[in-house]
């Protein structure tokens, strides 16, 4: 790795720390949940060391937890709660395609929302950096893995962590990371839609179909108004 890889590797890292602080409630959380539902510590680490995928982890622990011993079930539901990846990944894609196979499993395996929302805020302002995503899927991968940790050693300690709240420290932290990028009539109207169509379709349908709704909502909408390149040359 050169100077300039390292020093986008260290950005990367600095930039995800602040986000880390919302990350690990959830992993705690996470790591009290595996022990109450039934799977042991290892099991529990495990998890989060092979799937790294919160909100994924949680359902698929209860239904582990529930006796369901249908792993395909469990596969399936996973994929329906990760859809929202598939969009992730499509952004990045034109950027990742470049590089090596195996360079590009590495990083689609640390892409998850949070490491997501930094790459692509660094893209925006500054271009795309391979290290720059390296370091921050790095950052979220040590804090989900010691978060869980912390848990399965709190478990005997905090029997229902969902009684103090630690489960709204993920949207706390969306919520700091979307307020300040919300700077435009697009960006209000595509925030606007995906709130509306993500409550309604909580309210009316089973599981999480409201994630993948308000994504495609949030897209189909981003798409609508924002203005064309031509536009954009003849204003």
């Amino acid at each position: 790795m050169n100077t300039t890889a390292i020093a986008g590797f260290r950005r990367g890292v600095l930039d995800t720390l602040p986000i880390l602080i919302g990350v690990m409630p959830f992993g705690v959380a996470f790591g009290i949940v595996g022990l109450t539902v039934g799977l042991t510590p290892l099991e529990t680490v495990l998890m989060s060391l092979l799937v790294f995928a919160g909100a994924a982890q949680f359902i698929s622990a209860t239904m582990l937890g529930m006796g369901m011993a249908d792993f395909s079930l469990i596969v399936f539901t996973t994929l329906l709660i990760n859809l929202r990846h598939l969009l992730m990944g499509a952004s990045l894609a034109p950027h990742l395609a470049r590089l090596p196979l195996a360079r590009q499993a590495l990083l689609a395996f640390g892409m998850v929302d949070e490491t997501y929302a930094i790459t692509i805020d660094r893209v925006a302002r500054h271009g795309y950096s391979e290290s720059h995503q390296l370091g921050a899927n790095t950052a979220a991968y040590l804090a989900w893995f010691l978060s869980t940790l912390a848990g399965v050693l709190l478990g005997e300690y905090i029997p229902d962590p969902l009684a103090w709240g630690l489960d709204f420290a993920m949207p706390a932290t969306f919520l700091a990371m979307l307020i300040p990028r919300l700077d435009s009539r697009t960006s209000l109207a595509v925030c606007l839609a995906a709130a509306v169509v993500a409550v309604a379709a909580a309210l009316s349908l089973p599981g999480k179909w409201y994630i993948i709704l308000a994504a495609l909502a949030a897209t189909i909408v981003g798409g609508l108004l924002e203005p064309s390149p031509e536009k954009e040359a003849k204003a």
